[in-house]
Formats: structure tokens, C-alpha cells, sequence
């Protein structure tokens, strides 16, 4: 397990543990908007997950014809311990929200060039919940101009730190 995997496991002050995130996301995403979801799950869906196992690189949302929103090619792997009635890895998850909430969404990823991002998926108050977004893909000017943009925070913050230890 990597250091970033452990800390990734930790609670957060608000009482929320990481399952994974979507790194790809930010990099190939402009982050738009921002909204908690609930996810519909079996047993040995839940088992996996709490056990650390997820992947959200590939997975995308989806509002279907009865408004209603699914998470597809999310990967859980089948529980290890489980039997008969182990779920399907990269099946695809109806996730929870109210009425106004999927119609709010709806009209935002409709408008060209939008799309549905997961960006991580957490315990919170024992529950599975995932954070998805309403995204614009980047153009790979787009993500260097990121990346200038993060290396000069960077040396920013590099230089503060040097002068507050002088």
C-alpha cells in the first residue's frame, strides 16, 4: 500500500473516509459543479469498498429517459470472501438524489460539452456516497496552462516557507 493510499483511508474532520478518487478527473476536467450522491449497493459491494477496493478511472454519470442517474464503469471488485451471490464488478449503480437535484444536473449536462465526472467515493456516517460533478474536458493546452499554474503556486509557497524560517 502506498503512503498516499494510507492516508487516503484516514478520517477527515468532517467524519468521512476515502474509498478512491479520480485523480484523471482533475487533470482532464475543468470541475464545474459539485454535488454528493448517495449509491444503491449490494452486501458484498459494501464489503469491498471497506475493504479499500474501488476504481472511478473509466466511470462516468448518465441521466436516463425516466430521470433517473447511473454510475457506469465503476469498478468494485467481487468481495474476496464472498460466495455464490457476489456481485458483478463493472456493473452499473443507480445513484440517489432528490427530484430537483437530478433535474438541476440534467440541464447542465446537457449543454455540449459536459459531461458527468465522478471525482471520489467515501464513507460518511457509516454510508456510501460518491462526489460527482458537472465537467468540460480540457484541451491539452488547457492542461499545461494547469500545470504552469501549479508549479508557479508552488514556487510561491516554497519561497514563504524559506523566508518564515529565516
Amino acid at each position: 500500500m502506498a503512503k498516499s493510499d494510507k492516508k487516503d483511508k484516514k478520517a477527515d474532520a468532517d467524519g468521512t473516509v476515502n474509498i478512491c478518487r479520480n485523480r484523471r478527473a482533475l487533470h482532464d476536467y475543468e470541475i464545474i459543479d459539485r454535488l454528493e450522491c448517495g449509491v444503491v449497493l449490494v452486501g458484498t459491494e459494501v464489503k469491498s469498498l471497506r475493504d479499500g477496493h474501488a476504481n472511478l478511472e473509466d466511470a462516468y454519470g448518465r441521466i436516463d429517459d425516466n430521470n433517473e442517474l447511473w454510475l457506469i464503469g465503476a469498478e468494485i471488485p467481487e468481495y474476496t470472501f464472498g460466495n455464490r451471490l457476489n456481485h458483478k464488478p463493472k456493473r452499473t449503480r443507480k445513484l440517489l438524489l432528490h427530484r430537483r437535484e437530478i433535474a438541476k444536473f440534467a440541464a447542465a449536462a446537457d449543454a455540449k460539452g459536459l459531461t458527468l465526472v465522478p471525482l471520489r467515493m467515501y464513507f460518511k456516517e457509516g454510508k456510501a456516497k460518491l462526489e460527482l460533478a458537472v465537467a468540460k474536458g480540457k484541451q491539452s493546452h488547457d492542461k499545461r496552462e494547469s500545470l504552469k499554474k501549479a508549479d508557479a503556486r508552488r514556487d510561491i509557497d516554497r519561497a514563504l516557507a524559506a523566508r518564515r524560517k529565516k
